[in-house]
Parts: C-alpha cells; sequence; structure tokens
C-alpha cells in the first residue's frame, strides 16, 4: 500500500477571486523589446513567449516580446517556429543569495517585473540535493504547493562525498547549469535563455541540451528516438484510442539523452499536473505545467542502463509478475456467453497453440456492474475457473473502477458501502462525484488516496472472489474515463475548471471526458491528482490481491504516473487492427521499458476494427514476443482469436508461441534483473526491432506482403536462432529472410541463453527439461544466468527462496555455478546444451566422462549439439570442476564445485539432488 504522506494542497481561493475569466491578461507592461534584443537569433533558438492560439503582434509585444514570422518554410509536425519569442535578456527573476549547505547548494530568487500570467510567486528558494553519486536533486521547498505522494521517495539531507557532477550558480546570471564533472559537458542549462515563469497555475522554464537523441517523455505514440524538431508532448491521462501528437494513458515526464560522446543522462520532472514538454532543434526543451513545483532529478549514467537502474532506484523496482502470467492470454470485449469464451479457448487448445490465461472484458458483468457475474449467460463460471485450474491455467476478469450509482438503495452494495464509507470522489458540495460510463444515467469513483478505500476495495474484491477464484485484476478506465466532461450537472467556473493556462491536451480542456478538476479526493483536487488516479487504483488492487490470494499479484492497468512498474504492467489500449498500429507497439515497448515498466504488451491483432487474416499472422509472430503477450479485440467484428483465421496463421502462431515458451527462462530471468537490479527488458535504438535483454534480437516483419526484412545489426556475432548459422558479424544492415510462418530471431554471440521444453501451459512447461543455447562471441567466450523460483509465491527473491544460477564459457569450457540454492521444490534437470560457433569437436566430456554429442558443420553452420547430459540423482555427483586437458579440439562441459554454495542455508545438499547444473 502507498504511504499517506502529510501534503499541503495548493491554495487557489485567492487566484480565483483575482483572476480574470482567462487569466491573461499582463499584469503590468515590461515595455516593447529594443530592436537589438530581437535581432541575431537562428530560427532554433526562439523560445515561444505566446503558446496560445491567438498570437498577434500586439498581443506579443504587450508581454515584452519579440514578434518576427520566420522567412523560412517550416520543417515540423505538430508546432510551428515561434512568431512570438522572448528577446535577449528578458527580465524575471535575479539572485538574493547563493550559499553552501549541508546537502549541496541553497539559493533564493526574487522576480523583478510581473509575468503576463496571474499571481506570480514572488520569491522562489532552489534547493540542489547532491543525493548520490550520481543523483542530483534540484526542487523549491518554499512554497506550501502540491507535491505528487509517490510512495517511499527517499529523503537525502547529507550530500554524497564524491557526486560525478557540477551543479553552478552565478549571480549575474539567472538559472543554473547541470555539467557532467569528467569531461565539463553542459548537461542541463537554463542560464540566459528567458522565459522562467513561476506562477500560482503556470510554470515554465526551459534549457538548452547537449544532444538531439532524446528519448521518454510520455506516455505517447511516436518514434522510440524523439524528433526534436518543434514537437510537443502532453501529459494528461485520457481515454483515446492511441494517435500521435496528443495525450494518451499515462504520465511520464523522464526523459533519456544520449550525449555525443556516448556517455547518458536522465532527467525527470516530478510532477503530477498536466504538462506540456516541447522539445526544438536547438536543441532545447521546455516544460509547463499548471501546478505543482519545479522538481528536477537527474540520473547521470553513464551507460543507458545505468540511467534506467538510477531512475528506478528512486521510483521503484519492476515487479517481479508470476510466471504463469508470462504465458499466452486470449481475450476479446464480445465474448457475449461463457459459451463464447470456452469455444475460443478450444479452437486454440485443439491448434496446439499454447495457452495459459482465459480473460473477460466486462461482457460477464450483470448489467456491466463490477464485482457481478451474470449468471444467465456466463452461468458455470466459478466451474469453468475451477476447471481452469485443474487444467494448470488461470483466468482474469475486467475490473473498472467506476460504480453504478443508479441501482435501487440497498440492492447493490458496492455504492452503498462506498457511500456508508466516505471512499467515492466529492463534487465541490461535497457529495459523491457522479459521472457516467457504462450505466445508463450515473457513476461514481472511488477515491482510492483515501485510506478507507484499501478496506472498501478488498471487501468488494473479496465477495467476488467467493463467486468465482480469479488470478489476477484488469483494470481499466482509470484514467479515469467518464462519458461526459464532468459531471452529470457540469462543472463550476473556476480556474480549476478552466485554467489561466490548458496544455495542449485532447478535447482542449482539462474536463473533456473525465472528472471536474474541483472535484475532491482525501489527498486534494481532482486537478492535482488526476495523472495519479489510475496509479491508486493500481497500488491498492495489488495490494489487496496480494492479501486474498496470498499469491504474487497479476494486475494489467491502462492508466500509469511514474513508479507505476513496481506495482503493475501495462497494455497500450485501443490500438487498431492496422499495420501501422502494429508498428507503432514496438516504440512504445521500448519507451516503458526505460519507465520501469517491464511487463509491457499491446493488444494482439489489434483491439478496434476488424483485422486480416495475413495482419494477424505477423501480430501474432510479434506479439509471441512482447513480455505481456495478450491477444484482444472489440466486439461486434470478426473474431481474431488465431485459430479462428485457419490453420496457416494457427500454425504460425502455434510456432511463434512455442519458441516464446521455450526462452520463459531466458525472460523470466531478465524480468528477475529488472525487479533486483533495476536492468531494461527490452533495449534497442531502432524501433522497429527490439532485443531481449543483450542476447535475443526479435526483428518482425512490419509491412504486408513481405517475406524478408533488412535491420542494422550492430558489430557482433549474430546467430539464426532456429539454426545456429553464423548470419552476421554485424557493422551493417543486413537482410533476414522471414517467411510468413516465421518470425527472425537472432542470438547475439557472447550470451547464454536458459530455455525449457515447452508445453502448452506454464505449469506443465515447468516440470519438463532445461536447455541452454550457448552463443560464443569472437572469443569463443560466453555468458549467462538463471533466475528460478516456485513462480507464484511473495517474496521469494527478497526471502531467497529461490535458485540462481550463472553460466560462463572460457576457452573451450563450459561452466555452471550456483551463486544461490533456496528453491528445492521442483526438479531442474539439464537435457540439453547447443554451442553456437563452435569450430571443431572431437570429444565432449562432462565431469571428466565422456558425454555423446553431435556436431553440424554444415552451410555456414557450426553448431554443437549436446543431449540428455546429467540426471541428478544424489550430491555425490556433483564433483569438482575438471581442468581443461588442453587438447586440440575438445570442449568440456562441466560442473563447478558446488561447496561454493552459500553455507548458511540448510538444505543446500538436499536441493543439490535436484539440481543437475
Amino acid at each position: 500500500m502507498f504511504r499517506l504522506v502529510s501534503l499541503v494542497v495548493v491554495c487557489l481561493a485567492a487566484a480565483v477571486a483575482a483572476a480574470s475569466p482567462h487569466g491573461w491578461e499582463r499584469q503590468e507592461a515590461a515595455g516593447e523589446p529594443r530592436a537589438d534584443q530581437c535581432t541575431g537569433f537562428d530560427n532554433s533558438l526562439r523560445f515561444d513567449c505566446y503558446p496560445e492560439d491567438d498570437a498577434s503582434e500586439d498581443k506579443c509585444k504587450n508581454r515584452g516580446c519579440c514578434w518576427r514570422p520566420p522567412d523560412t518554410s517550416l520543417d515540423r509536425v505538430a508546432l510551428n517556429i515561434p512568431y512570438c519569442f522572448y528577446p535577449q535578456n528578458y527580465g524575471g527573476y535575479k539572485f538574493l543569495n547563493i550559499s553552501d549547505s549541508a546537502f549541496g547548494k541553497t539559493a533564493y530568487l526574487q522576480r523583478g517585473t510581473k509575468s503576463y500570467i496571474p499571481n506570480d510567486i514572488n520569491i522562489i528558494r532552489i534547493d540542489a540535493k547532491f543525493e548520490t553519486q550520481n543523483r542530483l536533486h534540484i526542487y523549491d521547498p518554499s512554497n506550501e504547493r502540491w507535491i505528487p505522494p509517490l510512495p517511499e521517495m527517499p529523503q537525502v539531507d547529507t550530500k554524497a562525498s564524491d557526486p560525478s557532477y557540477d551543479f553552478v550558480l552565478e549571480e549575474s546570471k539567472i538559472g543554473f547549469k547541470v555539467l557532467r564533472k569528467d569531461d565539463s559537458e553542459v548537461l542541463f542549462n537554463t542560464q540566459d535563455i528567458g522565459g522562467l515563469i513561476y506562477a500560482d497555475q503556470f510554470i515554465q522554464m526551459s534549457t538548452l541540451l547537449p544532444t538531439n537523441y532524446i528519448y521518454g517523455l510520455g506516455e505517447h505514440r511516436t518514434t522510440f528516438p524523439l524528433s526534436t524538431k518543434w514537437q510537443r508532448f502532453t501529459t494528461w491521462n485520457r481515454d483515446i484510442a492511441p494517435s500521435e501528437y496528443t495525450n494518451l494513458y499515462g504520465t511520464h515526464p523522464f526523459y533519456l539523452a544520449m550525449e555525443t560522446s556516448g556517455k547518458s543522462h536522465g532527467v525527470l520532472m516530478f510532477n503530477s499536473n498536466a504538462m506540456d514538454v516541447l522539445l526544438q532543434p536547438t536543441p532545447a526543451l521546455t516544460y509547463r505545467t499548471v501546478g505543482g513545483i519545479i522538481d528536477l532529478y537527474f540520473f547521470f549514467g553513464p551507460t543507458p542502463a545505468d540511467v534506467v537502474k538510477q531512475y528506478t532506484d528512486l521510483i521503484g523496482r519492476p515487479f517481479l509478475p508470476p510466471y504463469w502470467g508470462l504465458g499466452f492470454h486470449l481475450c476479446r470485449y464480445g465474448y457475449k456467453t461463457l459459451t463464447e469464451t470456452k469455444a475460443a479457448m478450444t479452437r486454440t487448445q485443439q491448434a496446439g497453440i499454447p495457452l495459459d490465461t482465459m480473460w473477460n472484458d466486462l461482457d460477464y458483468m450483470k448489467d456491466q456492474n463490477d464485482f457481478t457475474y451474470d449468471t444467465s449467460n456466463f452461468a458455470g463460471l466459478p466451474d469453468f475457473v475451477d476447471q481452469l485450474h485443474q487444467n494448470g491455467m488461470h483466468y482474469i476478469p475486467l475490473i473498472d473502477p467506476g460504480i453504478s450509482a443508479s441501482e435501487a438503495s440497498g440492492t447493490y452494495p458496492p455504492y452503498d458501502r462506498g457511500v456508508e464509507l466516505g471512499v467515492f470522489v466529492k463534487d465541490s458540495a461535497g457529495k459523491p462525484f457522479l459521472g457516467k460510463v457504462w450505466n445508463p444515467q450515473s457513476t461514481a469513483f472511488p477515491d482510492f488516496t483515501n485510506p478507507k478505500a484499501l478496506d472498501y476495495w478488498k471487501e468488494m474484491l473479496t465477495t467476488m472472489y467467493k463467486l468465482f477464484k480469479f488470478d489476477g485484476a484488469w483494470i481499466d478506465m482509470n484514467e479515469p474515463a467518464n462519458f461526459l466532461d464532468g459531471s452529470t450537472t457540469g462543472c463550476d467556473k473556476n480556474t480549476l475548471n478552466s485554467p489561466p493556462y490548458t496544455p495542449a491536451v485532447a478535447g482542449g480542456a482539462l474536463i473533456s471526458r473525465t472528472l471536474c478538476m474541483d472535484a475532491q479526493q482525501y489527498m486534494g483536487k481532482h486537478y492535482n491528482v488526476h495523472n495519479m488516479y489510475g496509479f491508486t487504483e493500481t497500488i491498492v488492487t495489488t495490494t489487496v490481491l496480494a492479501e486474498i490470494r496470498q499469491k504474487r499479484p497479476f494486475v494489467i492497468s491502462r492508466s500509469t504516473f511514474i513508479g507505476h512498474g513496481r506495482y503493475s504492467g501495462h497494455w497500450s489500449g485501443d490500438i487498431s487492427s492496422s499495420w501501422s498500429d502494429m508498428g507503432w507497439t514496438i516504440s512504445e515497448l521500448l519507451s516503458m521499458s526505460i519507465y520501469g515498466v517491464s511487463l509491457m504488451g499491446a493488444d494482439i491483432c489489434g483491439f478496434n476494427g476488424g483485422s486480416t487474416a495475413n495482419l494477424c499472422q505477423r501480430w501474432m509472430e510479434l506479439g509471441a514476443f512482447y513480455p505481456f503477450s495478450r491477444n484482444h479485440n472489440t466486439k461486434d467484428v470478426n473474431a481474431q482469436d488465431p485459430a479462428s483465421f485457419g490453420t496457416e496463421v494457427a500454425e504460425s502462431s502455434r510456432k511463434a508461441l512455442e519458441t516464446r515458451y521455450t526462452l520463459l527462462p531466458y525472460l523470466y530471468t531478465l524480468l528477475w534483473r529488472a525487479h533486483a537490479e533495476g536492468t531494461t527488458v527490452q533495449t534497442y535504438a531502432i524501433d522497429t526491432a527490439f532485443l531481449w535483454g543483450s542476447g535475443l534480437f526479435i526483428v518482425p516483419v512490419l509491412t504486408e506482403g513481405t517475406t524478408d526484412v533488412t535491420v542494422y545489426l550492430p558489430k557482433a556475432h549474430w546467430y539464426n536462432f532456429y539454426n545456429g548459422a553464423l548470419l552476421s558479424t554485424g557493422g551493417a544492415n543486413t537482410t533476414l529472410s522471414a517467411p510468413l510462418d516465421t518470425i527472425p530471431l537472432l542470438v547475439r554471440g557472447g550470451n547464454i541463453l536458459p530455455m525449457q521444453t515447452p508445453s502448452t501451459t506454464t505449469t506443465a512447461s515447468r516440470k519438463n527439461k532445461f536447455g541452454l543455447m550457448v552463443a560464443s562471441d569472437e572469443s569463443g567466450s560466453a555468458s549467462g544466468s538463471l533466475y528460478w523460483d516456485d513462480g507464484d509465491s511473495l517474496g521469494t527473491y527478497e526471502q531467497r527462496i529461490c535458485n540462481l544460477i550463472t553460466f560462463e564459457l572460457q576457452s573451450s569450457q563450459l561452466t555452471g555455478t550456483p551463486t544461490h540454492i533456496g528453491y528445492t521444490g521442483e526438479s531442474m534437470v539439464l537435457g540439453n546444451i547447443t554451442v553456437l560457433g563452435v569450430s571443431s569437436a572431437s570429444s565432449v566430456t562432462v565431469n571428466g566422462a565422456s558425454t555423446s554429442f553431435t556436431f553440424d558443420s554444415s552451410n555456414k553452420v557450426s553448431t554443437l549439439h549436446i543431449t540428455m547430459l546429467l540426471t541428478c540423482v544424489n550430491s555425490s555427483m556433483l564433483t569438482p570442476p575438471q581442468e581443461n586437458n588442453g587438447k586440440r579440439g575438445e570442449t568440456v562441459i562441466q560442473k563447478t564445485d558446488f561447496e561454493s554454495i552459500e553455507r548458511h542455508h540448510s538444505q543446500a545438499s538436499l536441493a543439490l539432488k535436484c539440481t543437475s547444473f
């Protein structure tokens, strides 16, 4: 459960009383700028002084800014080169004092002339906390304003002894610089730019950037490397079908930058209010937000992986999902009956396609009401769920946050109990705020920031769990979505519902298809809490599920916020069944990975519109490698479960998913590393392909009618996953064959991938033998690891009820080292090893004894296959390593001295009986 911290929410009554209807009339004329202040500007150095749509020369100069239409054609997508821009030496704040402190530096600034925004904050305090060697925190603690209550954010009051950065303040210049100490690279520079505004409902700050290679600033549909050609990214969580240049379901104002030196850094603007972030080709960035404070965290890498680790160290590491959650999931909005649900499952299973979890959209509910099920159309649902469990499968229902307020009193406990406990969001009159979602009349919204919401949500989910034993929760519509603009009676006219500045949100207003901004939540006005609504629901739902089931919770949420990955996974919402939408899912996957959301996927074959067989075939091949793999579509279109398209699509899907299930030990190990260390699961700078970790490159076909695909491969040995052939040594574009039934998969040399013989469920697969794919690099070396636990219990890693085995190939010797053995619940039998890139093989020994093998050296394939290596009977088989006798062409497969296992574990010797590594 998140910790409720004591906060003082910004008091806006004075702003409401003092502001004009629009709030933009200039407070005090600063005078038209001199001509020489407006000349000599490159277009890329113009910082917008009039972000509204009605700019004119008179209005611009009334703000003391320069007016000059650009004399060049525009190369842009979403924005324009500003006509109205800040002049040189634009007035604003000046330093009153700069001093050192126990945690870093402190400075005070005072505003000279008033800005054109109502209710300037005249005194700003800047604290720069040198929190760790690679994390700098800059914020304003002096004003009692809204700060997002993110769980367990660290509080550091003593500066790091040897920070890798410098923070520079100069009394003669307004703003600050952040530099990397070892090379003096300026990473963030707000000095001498102009346009700093700090007002009650508007904060603006611009900075020069050292690079055009920027990633993040989500959630948006955009290329993975962001364009800096006059782009605007708006964060305001919204129920909307994904499209370009609009705000979507999540708020992640974090970016990762790749510097020209090859080093990387990251910056988080820790703010939950509606925000525009603008990029321009200077390169430069501008933040505009309608509340909160300036609150910046810097992460200094120096590698991209380091940046993500440092970021998730602050906001929380990604959660470790249950193993069954990594299987294939099947759902649609439009299984009108349980019979239809079963039919889709049955034809999938009959086609031999692996399947772990069945889902139902709101079709299963009675009258579309949460915590019920339709005992007519879904009669037998409890028995169906029980049967799934007996077959090693699982079941997940949809749970929306909106609670019907239209039922007769005493007939619908979810509403009656919510009113009784006072847990619903309240309107400006203090009554339950009523909007409209699925119910034809009215809907109330639980306030998940209210401490009582935990008990309320647990009571509701427990009641449903007694009806049928669901295994996870799919929480949708939690931006929160509303079919109205505000309440059933509209919204009051004030500067919360109509602020002085409105970011470029879909619908043109903050209240568009959501709650009124003056709706009251326990932690404050919805104006401040809106972007955190789904996040707080996620925390409560995850907490409650763990308590009810006493197993690892599995939650997938549409709405997300900073730190979301610590509690839940995410899917990319209501995408369309189109080739372009399929392609966009890769950049979304990569972006979410740097935000610390590891369990990520998209509706395979698309949600809106009907998929074609060819599209679904290729999408099933791609979706088999989303970390969260679910086929889902809307009602009133053709079915798109893979078997519904016939034999060809079904067979391609079976092949791709069997490969996924083969590689699940590798994926699970990657997810564990993300949970334990903060590493990313998906990586790559190209957004038409992506990596699982460093070892497996997934190259999907994204265009119709194509049977090959070209991709750039970095310098490395790249092997064909399917036959072991060395395809390329990298450093160039490479064309890969991609028959209709195959997604190209490449293994990078230097990696060892743990695998397992697949079955049609993860429950069955976990009983099978393990395997290793060993891909040697140019020096003949490789390394990897396997993390293993029971896949479903709480706290297995934290309580060390797990196994961790590392593998290393050096000088023709493959060694497995159990660095921790704490899980003894299953036999772990190594059944086969495949070594790629072997020059020759005349003999293979295991612990000094010869074993059978095959060696394929045909057609650029140099692959050693070793099968049925060991069946571990007792610990006497676990012998110390054998020395390589140095004979040319001999490969020694050996185990380490298992005495290296941690001695404090009393059952180590027993665990070894079950371990063949």
